[in-house]
């Protein structure tokens, strides 16, 4: 296979579904150790499975990104499995959009603490061991919300802003060997858009989301991302369909 993905070992949280299944699937094929992390045990297991009947390489860890102890254990099992972490997708993520005179702060406190401070988390169980490996690559994943801001959007638009500012820091403090990568999703199939509680916008969302492309092109520019040269840092990559206009 002779790529710079073969061998690597990789943590991708939010990975029983949706745009983490795909890349851990993708990864996996191009002989990634890849290591999941999420709540579902029994799709963890299941694609792990998958994986390994397929002859790749693969661990599951149940965790919740909300929880600081939890995704520090997942980079631990990553280690303890197989001796380093070279890559962090932090992937989990919720989109509760509605207007902002619904005032669903619940859902604003779930975004909040799973989009800003689950990436947060993945920083600082990864960040040590970079550091003393000297090497190392994040990968955070935002939203084309990080770039726009639409109605109904204010609130997950404003964690998708976070993680692209804390993704920019992150790159311009640690810089030499480790890299960072932030990859803005559009229209992407996956339960993303079964976030919303509010009726109207649930139905909205879904309807937009016909045109949306496949996981699999999430998972491919990772890998594009993860390949490149060890000199080479791509930092920042926005992916959507040909026909999504914002």
């Amino acid at each position: 296979m002779n790529t710079n993905i073969e061998n690597k070992v990789i943590v991708i949280t939010g990975a029983s579904s949706g745009l983490g299944e795909a890349t851990a699937r993708f990864l996996a094929q191009k002989g990634a150790k890849v290591v999941l992390g999420a709540r579902r045990s029994e799709k963890l297991a299941a694609i792990v499975n998958d994986i390994r009947a397929q002859g790749g390489e693969a661990e599951y860890v149940t965790m919740d990104v909300t929880k600081s102890d939890q995704v520090k254990m997942l980079v631990d099992k990553a280690i303890e499995t197989f001796g380093r972490l070279d890559v962090m997708v932090n992937n989990a993520g919720l989109m509760s959009i509605a207007p902002m005179a619904e005032v669903k702060v619940n859902e604003w406190d779930r975004m909040v603490d799973i989009n800003i401070k689950g990436v947060l988390y993945g920083i600082a169980a990864a960040l040590p061991v970079f550091t003393k490996q000297n090497s190392g690559h994040f990968i955070n994943l935002a939203s084309v919300a990080a770039h726009k801001v639409s109605p109904g959007s204010a609130v997950y638009s404003g964690t998708k802003f976070a993680v692209k500012a804390i993704t920019e820091g992150l790159r311009a403090e640690v810089g030499g060997n480790i890299r960072t990568t932030l990859l803005s999703p559009g229209l992407i199939d996956s339960e993303l858009k079964f976030g919303s509680s509010d009726e109207a916008t649930s139905k909205f969302v879904q309807d937009i989301y016909k045109v949306a492309i496949p996981a699999l092109s999430i998972a491919k520019a990772v890998a594009y991302a993860i390949e490149q040269p060890d000199d080479v840092d791509i930092n920042e990559i926005i992916i959507r369909p040909t026909i999504q206009d914002f």
